[in-house]
């Protein structure tokens, strides 16, 4: 029966293993680590905000899913959502730059790659400003200075503690040089917010490079990361060309940063909202008492 081998009677090519693996585990309660290839359950990956308790795996996820975790529910209200990336430059590459902005606005689901409002964490309310690494490489354009800026100004304006959650490839390109002056915008926002004397935390995640790690949160008064999360400004390949050397296997990585002094704390996504939650009880104002601690605020 050797007429039968050829390509129209010959068996279909059955698919890689792997792919059948996926797409079995798609229609059960497992879930697919993509690092350790280790088989977890769905309710323990989502429970720990898509992330592998057993190899410290953290998938990078949207701002609203963020806010979602880190929130309490329905507190959560949005500011500054009016402004609008616009295309100041007329900037085309192989696209022109109001196509890239259709296609990253999806429908509707995301509008800029900050989300940026007010909210409350276990009761205690707070300003909260989380990137979107899926809106253009959380890129800092214009539109992203601007929110947060505004943002740290009305957390000055009502004495709010502030959280910022980054995610970014550093400044937009399209916009040129007005996105490099949203360092400067950012930066003296948070210079006016130094009066209210409130908690500034900053939580890096992967990842946050450029003009965005050279900006507001690195002026933050506690700084976490998640682990694994690259930080840095200049890539490692541009360092790497410029040093003419390789660069250790944990460079620009979450832990050797902590390691360096450079951030206070790694803390695992499924403790983030937990710590959140006891950095502001710790740092939230008290009243002052009478007697002798009344005298506390008028020693010179």
């Amino acid at each position: 029966m050797s007429f039968l081998t050829g390509s129209r009677f010959s068996r279909p090519r059955r698919a890689s293993s792997e792919s059948c693996v996926r797409k079995r585990l798609k229609e059960t309660v497992w879930q697919f680590c993509p690092q350790c290839r280790c088989l977890v359950a769905r309710d323990a990956w989502f429970g720990a905000g898509k992330a592998c308790q057993a190899c410290g795996y953290h998938a990078r996820i949207g701002s609203r899913e963020r806010m979602r975790q880190l929130v309490d529910v329905g507190s959560f209200v949005e500011l500054n959502a009016g402004l609008r990336a616009q295309d100041p430059l007329r900037f085309v590459d192989t696209r022109p730059y109001v196509e890239r902005l259709r296609e990253a606005y999806d429908g509707g689901r995301r509008d800029e790659a900050v989300l940026t409002g007010t909210g409350c964490i276990g009761g205690i309310p707070v300003a909260l400003a989380v990137m979107d690494f899926d809106f253009l490489g959380g890129s800092m354009g214009c539109v992203v200075g601007e929110r947060v800026a505004r943002l740290i100004e009305h957390a000055t304006a009502h004495a709010l503690p502030l959280v910022m959650v980054t995610a970014s490839g550093g400044a937009r390109m399209q916009e040129g040089v007005l996105s490099l002056m949203q360092l400067a915008n950012t930066t003296m926002a948070f210079t006016r917010y130094r009066a209210c004397r409130r908690l500034a935390v900053a939580v890096l995640t992967d990842p946050t490079m450029g003009g965005v790690t050279a900006s507001f949160p690195s002026l933050a008064d506690v700084i976490l990361a998640e682990p694994g999360a690259r930080i840095g400004f200049a890539g490692r390949r541009v360092i790497e060309q410029i040093l003419r050397q390789s660069l250790g296997a944990d460079f620009q990585v979450a832990e050797a940063l902590l390691r360096d002094g450079l951030i206070d704390q790694i803390v695992p996504r499924w403790q983030l909202r937990g710590e959140l939650m006891r950095l502001l009880r710790l740092h939230a104002p008290k009243p002052v008492g009478a007697g002798s601690l009344a005298l506390v605020g008028t020693v010179q």
